[in-house]
């Protein structure tokens, strides 16, 4: 198995990972809801993004944690996730950069967590 590399390895990657995602039965409810026929523009912008993470190709700008801010989903959604990104991940690629991406998920799951968890605790104490 071969390690991510290029942009044709960020799509496999992101398209494996999305693809049991959306199949998922707790996952895949929440994303077809708010992604709707918006698939492929969905997953171009996770090619900018993985591809900018991972190959330092400047190709994504925003905040990622801005459009899920509102989103219905707690700690066991994004375990499930995780899981499915580093199954995703084991499947596909190995190597350095293959390991960096399961590290950055991780990090962007527990981030996000705080941040909902941060936002809802603030609506809350309002």
């Amino acid at each position: 198995m071969n390690d991510i590399t290029n942009r044709k390895d960020i799509e496999l990657m992101v398209d494996t990972f999305y693809g049991s995602v959306r199949e998922d039965d707790l996952l895949g409810p929440i994303f077809n809801r708010v992604i709707r026929n918006n698939w492929p523009k969905h997953l171009d912008t996770m090619y900018r993004f993985w591809q900018t993470v991972l190959l330092h190709e400047f190709a994504y700008k925003g905040s990622p944690f801005v459009p899920h801010r509102k989103l219905p989903v707690e700690a066991h959604h994004f375990e499930r996730w995780i899981y499915h990104f580093n199954s995703s991940m084991d499947e596909n690629f190995a190597g350095k950069i293959a390991e960096e991406a399961k590290l950055r998920a991780q990090k962007m799951a527990e981030m996000f967590m705080y941040k909902l968890n941060t936002n809802s605790n603030k609506k809350r104490n309002t």
